[in-house]
């Protein structure tokens, strides 16, 4: 039996899927694929530019999410740090967080530069969609 999009089912089927979030890599990219494809076949709207904008808008959103949870965690490393440092006799235990901490950075720097990265290739993009509408040349 086909699921009906809209349907209960269907959405149900959809929520599962994104239950540990959605890929962004994977959003990111189809997006991006979509919008080339439109301004390679020179069939770029109004509507077009306002969605890419939203999308600019809703990505600007997460990756300053993405700054501040990376900052505080930064902030709670530095302290481990200095734990670690003033009071050597409290054990293994504040470097084994250190290390734990060091490893969260990583993939948190990671995701967030890759973020940046998408955000600084979108606004290149919106140049190239303002200057492909056929109501609007400047830019």
């Amino acid at each position: 039996m086909r699921k009906k999009r809209g349907s209960i089912r269907y959405i149900l089927v959809e929520m599962k899927k994104d239950t540990f979030g959605i890929n962004m890599k994977e959003y990111c990219r189809a997006y991006e694929s979509a919008a080339r494809e439109k301004l390679l076949g020179r069939r770029v709207t109004a509507e077009d530019l306002a969605v890419h904008q939203e999308k600019i808008r809703i990505l600007q959103h997460e990756r300053l999410v993405h700054l501040i949870v990376t900052v505080m965690v930064v902030f709670v490393e530095l302290f481990v740090v200095g734990l670690t440092i003033l009071h050597p006799e409290l054990g293994i235990l504040p470097p084994v967080i250190m290390l734990g901490l060091a490893i969260l950075l990583g993939f948190y720097f990671y995701h967030y530069f890759f973020l940046e990265n998408t955000v600084q290739r979108w606004y290149r993009m919106e140049d190239e969609l303002k200057k492909e509408l056929p109501d609007r040349k400047e830019c």
